[in-house]
């Protein structure tokens, strides 16, 4: 089934100019970027963004990384695409993640981890909605 699925490609690999890298990497897995755009995240976006982990001792840190240098905002396109993406990604831990992964092949830490991704369906539109309107997505 066909999906769409958010992705953030974050502030370390922005940084080492790696987007184009990245976007390699998920083309290369069936998936297609259907909407993309570099942004300077504020601290009120990541604040929400992550407002789930508002909570954590990280999550002071992690706002302030998210907004240390621009990122680019992806709508993902393809057949299960949320889970493709997942596995795309690798393990947040990038000395855990399987070769060939996004993040064993550029991530510099488990916080500098390079990509985000969607972990449902549900947040998916959720998440997407935060930075893209129905207009800015080609399919």
């Amino acid at each position: 089934m066909t999906e769409r699925t958010f992705s953030i490609i974050k502030p370390d690999a922005t940084r080492r100019n790696l987007t184009g890298k990245v976007n390699a990497v998920i083309e290369d897995a069936g998936l297609r970027i259907v909407a993309q755009r570099r942004i300077q995240m504020t601290e009120a976006q990541a604040k929400k963004f992550y407002e789930v982990h508002a909570e954590r001792p990280f999550y002071g840190e992690l706002v302030e990384f998210m907004t240390s240098a621009p990122v680019v905002v992806q709508v993902l396109e393809g057949d299960n695409a949320v889970a493709r993406y997942r596995e795309v990604m690798g393990a947040t831990n990038p000395a855990q993640a399987a070769d060939g992964t996004i993040r064993k092949l550029y991530a510099e830490s488990v916080g500098e981890n390079s990509v985000h991704g969607s972990d449902s369906l549900e947040n998916a539109k959720i998440e997407i909605a935060q930075f893209f309107t129905d207009a800015d997505i080609v399919g």
